[in-house]
Formats: C-alpha cells, structure tokens, sequence
C-alpha cells in the first residue's frame, strides 16, 4: 500500500527538498507514523461543522458553485486552488513523494503520480488529520503500464472496469494505490518544511488541509504536475 502504510515526518531524517537545498536529489527515508486522533477536525465534526460528506456548508456551497481545482506543481512544490485559469491561493513548500515524482507510479515506489485525478473522498484521519483521497490509477496510468508491462492484461481489464461502471479503481494492482493529499498530523512541522516525505501522497500542513476542505468536494479536479 501507498498512503494506507504511509509514516508521519517525526523523526529527523536525510533529504532535503531541492528548493531548500540546491541541487541535492536525495529523498526522506520512511518515517514513524502516530496514534493520537486528530482532535481539532473530531470536535468539528462533533460541533455538526461539517456535513456529511466532509465538507462545511460554507465550503460546500463554494465548491459547487465556483470552478475550484487544483493544481499541483511537484517541482515547484506548490498547490495552488484555481477557478478557471485564475489562481485564488497557492500553498508553498508543500511535501510529495520521497522519491520525487513521476508518470509511471508502481507500488511502493514511493512516488507522486502525475496527470489529472479527481478527489473521491474526504474523510478524518488518525494518521494525517484530514485525507482527500484521488481516483488514481486512471485509464492513462492503466494504459501506459499495460503497455510497458508494468501491469498485467487481468489488472487492466479491472482497473478499465471499475472506470467503465463508475467505481473506485482497484488499489491493490502493481500500481499502488490509496494515494491523495492529507495533513501531517502529530508529525513534526520542521520536518516536514524541509523534506519530501510522503510513500507518494502530497502532504500539507493540518491548517492547510482543513482550508482546502473549505474549497474542494467530491469529483473536484486535481492536476499533478
């Protein structure tokens, strides 16, 4: 598994990220993960400030009725929250996957898929406080691996199934899988200013993930680039 094994930054570790130090192409090593329960979002949740779905009426009714999608920048490590070709907000120092990013993701690679997703969940999380999960792998990951031999015909034909029929795409295949963007948690922050850290999710602060909640719902576009 990707994010469902991924670890939290609290331990200091190797490999910086590129912008903070020039020309070092290392990566973080794999990390402790935590147990506590993020308490802030459960209080929300409790407070009814958030509707079923996960959103808040506010974020809701922004989502639906504006052209929201993000765009994600895994060189510039910024996540920007767009309407049509104008940028409302761009997060910086954002943290991908430990080994960089690329457009063949395999299983444990520990890499950030690129190409465009769509969020197919939001939901709290014990380890990363807030995870809005991506419909990855779609039919152009499908398709490239199939063709370099990355995937086998069975695991296309279930992966272009599950796209046919309007499902989740499986996330057990040799493409890995439970992959989206999510908080740090109890994780350190420092760490996570200085390192990409993530099993191949894209990782921002626990702030920042609740004010995207504010942005984004279900089929919300997602552009990794």
């Amino acid at each position: 598994m990707d994010a469902g094994q991924q670890l939290n930054p609290s331990r200091a570790i190797s490999g910086h990220k590129p912008h903070r130090m020039a020309g070092l192409g290392m990566r973080g090593a794999k990390l402790t993960s935590f147990n506590r329960p993020a308490i802030f979002l459960y209080a929300m949740l409790l407070a009814g400030l958030f509707l079923p779905g996960g959103l808040s009426p506010l974020g809701n009714a922004m989502a639906q009725s504006r052209d929201i999608w993000l765009l994600v920048d895994t060189r510039a490590l910024t996540l920007s929250v767009m309407e049509g070709e104008s940028t409302l907000h761009t997060y910086e120092n954002i943290a991908i996957g430990s080994n960089g990013s690329t457009r063949e993701k395999r299983l444990k690679d520990e890499k950030t898929p690129l190409g465009d997703y769509k969020i197919d969940g939001i939901r709290s999380s014990n380890h990363f406080h807030l995870f809005l999960s991506i419909n990855y792998p779609n039919m152009e990951n499908a398709r490239r691996a199939l063709k370099h031999g990355s995937i086998n015909p069975e695991e296309y034909h279930t992966i272009s199934e599950a796209w046919r029929t309007g499902e989740s795409p499986p996330q057990g295949t040799s493409l890995g899988g439970h992959l989206g963007i999510h908080g740090i948690g109890a994780g350190s922050l420092e760490i996570h200013n200085n390192v990409n850290w993530t099993d191949g999710c894209i990782a921002v602060t626990n702030k920042q993930v609740e004010e995207l909640a504010e942005w984004v719902r279900v089929g919300t576009r997602v552009s990794v680039r």
